[in-house]
């Protein structure tokens, strides 16, 4: 008798750790990490492909950090310095439309530059230009809005954001959107991601820094245009 006793209490003991040991499962907290834990977001624009891949190579082999460098006259094709650092003829500030200029050269594609438009107020220019029937017979189509821009960038075609200056005496503002696979969020707070001389010359930075000098720009003034490059 005492056996069966020890046994049916043993039994017990067991049922009763079981049924603890379901209630910790259903009521103990989950990790806070695995609550919090935000899902990876999607690209906002698509994925980058070989052709946007191949765009961004060639980008970055401009190497714009080190050329187009303000207060310096430059060569607008290549970047470096071609009169010294005294000069202050036509040329002498920021190189924005320059290096734009040149990045679509070496991609095969023409955008006003000199000797049709000297580097003075060149970026005003442009804007004005990629605007025109010239433009359009050259290939170049205006861009719905910035979430079309990253989107065309990251399928590697050419897309440039443009600003012109209310005071024509003043220059205006273009860079070069380069592809990037940023979240929906960072596209609305920052726009597209570019590449550009200016004031501060940037491989990788966007819309919103690289316009900050430029009254007006974000994010209403700028304009997006878009020339497909050959595969």
């Amino acid at each position: 008798m005492k056996l069966r006793l020890t046994t049916v209490r043993q039994d017990r003991q067991g049922h009763l750790l079981l049924f603890i040991a379901a209630l910790l499962v259903v009521f103990l907290p989950v990790a806070p990490s695995t609550f919090n834990a935000r899902p990876q977001q999607a690209p906002c624009c698509g994925p980058i492909i070989p052709a946007g891949e191949r765009l961004a190579a060639i980008l970055d082999g401009m190497n714009v950090e080190s050329l187009w460098l303000a207060q310096e006259h430059v060569n607008w094709e290549t970047g470096e310095p071609d009169r010294g650092g005294e000069d202050e003829g036509p040329g002498h500030h920021t190189h924005c439309s320059a290096f734009a200029a040149a990045a679509a050269k070496r991609l095969g594609v023409y955008l006003l530059r000199p000797p049709e438009h000297g580097q003075k107020l060149l970026a005003n220019a442009q804007f004005e230009w990629l605007g025109s029937a010239a433009a359009q017979k050259q290939g170049w189509q205006s861009v719905k809005d910035m979430r079309e821009a990253q989107r065309l960038a990251n399928r590697g075609s050419l897309v440039v954001v443009t600003f012109q200056n209310p005071d024509q005496n003043l220059p205006g503002h273009i860079a070069v959107v380069r592809p990037s696979e940023k979240s929906f969020e960072a596209l609305q707070h920052d726009g597209p991601q570019i590449i550009q001389a200016g004031i501060h010359n940037h491989a990788s930075t966007v819309v919103r820094i690289g316009f900050l000098n430029h009254p007006g720009a974000w994010p209403d003034g700028v304009r997006y245009y878009v020339h497909t490059l050959p595969q």
